[in-house]
């Protein structure tokens, strides 16, 4: 047995030498990392005992002390030669885990989801040796500091975590993920989870990194734990329990684009214009294209969650649909589906597109994404888009307008007839665009109004009494819907006054021109552009959001505004296609204090779209996920904007 002992530590110490070899070269740090070596006292906020509990090998890196560090290789692997008391000590370990397993646990100090051995360092070497993926411990947690830092807060998300289902198996690299585990087990982060829950949780997290590490194979730079919330996202958790490796394998091959896509700090191509495509493209446009035409043409299929009769924003699309029949005279040939709301709906509807040999499927609303991602990667050929943005998933294109730019409009418009220095402005939900709509909105009023105040209130709640607030408030102009019913025709959307007598002037209004965005997304495919290397990347999400530069997005004014007010909107509008004017240039003011200094530059286009702030001169507040109705909790599962979604009430 010796002998095994004395060749087993000599394979341990190549290994550990190959190691260091490695680090030196790499001009990394070729020793076990040392806790006391990266904190200082001020990092600290505390020092907590959490229990004896089972800890996955791979997050112990590092020793609480210098002490033996030296006599290990950064993977734990010994360095030491086999003649010394050390080899003797840790070949007896090796004996004793052969024979029966190490029983003792180690002591090992916490501090952001790694852990540093303070004892135990040669029976962490040897189990690291055989295999195991993990090994008892006596946790100390050491608490770090909150700070605006982004490692930070997903720190202290997962200690939110932790405190309903204590395991530290799972780790993230995204805010927001820790909840939307969450959801994807039908759990969430305020009711302690129950043992049979957490089993097997644990159970099915091991069988997906157990698959994904023998299917994908090589290192996409991509946690176990985003990975597997990629699978969540199509598939149910129970799968890896009830599928065979083969099926599970063949499902994560399917996903490996998107895998890469989670893994780019730039992994959203956001295209603001259709101008873009083409300048990177530079090829002349009839060599790329598939030859379509009126005995061939090309199919698209439109897939609504309602019936535009009683949807406004359904109804828009409905006319984009209809001006494609008339504008490509046959070569382009659309199907509607309608009240899809389901997901079984929705995904009959996209096997039923698919049948009727549809190339192109649109789904128009947030909450019909997850459904659209599972039936992209199931028909790879078909070309997938959905009506959102800032959505990162490269099986499926986005599309959306900047909205905001007529906002900025409408405020300067609705600020020139609020005599009272008050306007009311009606949200839906708190999704990824909304906030860019209000600050624009309030940033243009102020431009004319410096007194004006908006005052915000939210349609998609529980208990909406909008119209009650804004008359208590004596508002009397108002941003309303933007759009309305076809059934229920009214003057209370865009831009409206309310008389004394309590009839309705109807002012301005903003405009969606669907039928012009898909057309330019459809001479994307006919012109070849489509699949252009130079603009699809297998690691990028592609994004377009397009606004009034493009013909996409535009504004209509009252013939009851004045003259002066209506050459100011056309000013501005000049100023916003030409790029010369923004609401978000110079300095920007929130509800708690300056967000951007004058000298700063424009903010990004990432900026607008995620912002969750109120301009100062918005009075109003966010909405809890408890005030929401239960469309908007469906919407904001997949477009809420990442810090409105990770509130602790929400």
């Amino acid at each position: 047995m010796a002998v095994t002992h004395s060749a087993d530590y000599t394979e341990a110490r190549k290994r550990g030498l190959r190691t260091y070899r490695k680090d030196i070269l790499a001009g990394r740090k070729p020793y076990p990392p040392v806790l006391d070596d990266i904190l200082t006292r001020d990092d600290i906020l505390a020092e907590v005992p959490v229990k004896i509990m089972e800890i996955p090998l791979d997050l112990v890196i590092g020793t609480r002390t210098a002490g033996r560090t030296s006599s290990f290789a950064s993977d734990f692997m010994p360095t030491l030669r086999e003649n010394t008391e050390f080899a003797y000590k840790w070949g007896n370990l090796f004996e004793a885990q052969m024979e029966e397993g190490i029983r003792d646990p180690i002591k090992a100090y916490e501090y952001m989801g790694k852990f540093y051995v303070m004892e135990g360092n040669k029976r962490v070497s040897v189990s690291k040796y055989v295999g195991l993926s993990s090994i008892m411990a006596d946790v100390t947690r050491v608490l770090p500091k909150r700070s605006d830092d982004r490692a930070n807060r997903i720190y202290y998300e997962f200690l939110d975590f932790f405190k309903v289902c204590p395991v530290y198996d799972i780790q993230f690299s995204q805010e927001g993920r820790y909840q939307k585990l969450a959801e994807r087990l039908g759990q969430d982060l305020q009711t302690p989870w129950s043992d049979e829950v957490m089993q097997n949780f644990r159970a099915e997290f091991a069988v997906f990194t157990k698959v994904f590490h023998e299917k994908i194979g090589e290192d996409l730079g991509l946690s176990d734990g985003d990975a597997f919330l990629i699978y969540l996202t199509l598939y149910p958790s129970k799968t890896l329990m009830e599928d065979s490796e083969e099926v599970l394998g063949s499902r994560m091959q399917k996903l490996r684009n998107e895998f890469l896509t989670d893994t780019n700090n730039e992994n959203i191509a956001l295209f603001e214009a259709p101008e873009e495509i083409k300048d990177k493209t530079r090829i002349l446009d009839f060599l790329r294209g598939p030859a379509y035409s009126a005995e061939r043409p090309f199919r698209c299929a439109f897939i609504y969650d309602r019936n535009p009769d009683v949807s406004a924003w359904i109804y828009g699309h409905e006319l984009g649909r209809n001006y494609l029949d008339d504008f490509f005279n046959g070569v382009v040939k659309t199907e509607k589906f309608e009240n899809c709301g389901s997901q079984a709906e929705l995904a009959s509807a996209i096997d039923r597109a698919v049948a009727d040999k549809n190339e192109m499927i649109f789904t128009t609303s947030p909450t019909m994404m997850t459904e659209t991602l599972k039936a992209a990667i199931h028909y790879p050929n078909i070309k997938f888009l959905n009506c959102s943005i800032n959505l990162s998933y490269q099986a499926v294109r986005t599309y959306y307008g900047r909205m905001h730019e007529a906002k900025f409009i409408l405020g300067a418009v609705a600020a020139t007839v609020a005599d009272n220095h008050k306007i009311g402005f009606l949200a839906d939900y708190p999704i990824y665009g909304t906030f860019a709509n209000i600050n624009s909105f309030a940033i243009g009023a102020a431009m004319v109004d410096p007194d004006v105040k908006i005052y915000l209130e939210w349609s998609k709640i529980r208990e909406s009494h909008w119209k009650e607030t804004f008359r208590s408030e004596g508002i009397r102009v108002m941003s309303g819907p933007d759009m309305i019913r076809p059934t229920e025709p009214s003057r209370e959307y865009g831009i409206y006054k309310v008389e004394e007598d309590g009839s309705i002037e109807s002012l301005a209004a903003p405009v969606w021109n669907w039928g012009k965005y898909y057309e330019q997304i459809i001479r994307t495919v006919l012109d070849g552009t489509w699949q252009a290397r130079e603009v699809r990347r297998n690691d990028q999400a592609m994004n377009y959001w397009w606004g009034m530069s493009s013909g996409v997005i535009d504004v209509i004014l009252s013939n009851h505004l004045s003259y002066y007010t209506k050459k100011m909107a056309a000013a501005l509008k000049r100023g916003i296609l030409r790029g010369s004017l923004s609401p978000f240039d110079g300095e920007l003011r929130s509800q708690t204090g300056v967000i951007k200094e004058e000298d700063t530059s424009r903010l990004s286009n990432e900026e607008i779209i995620t912002m969750s702030w109120l301009s100062d001169n918005v009075i109003g507040r966010i909405p809890t996920v408890e005030e929401l109705n239960e469309e908007a909790l469906q919407t904001i599962r997949v477009s809420g904007v990442a810090d409105i979604e990770g509130k602790s009430d929400l």
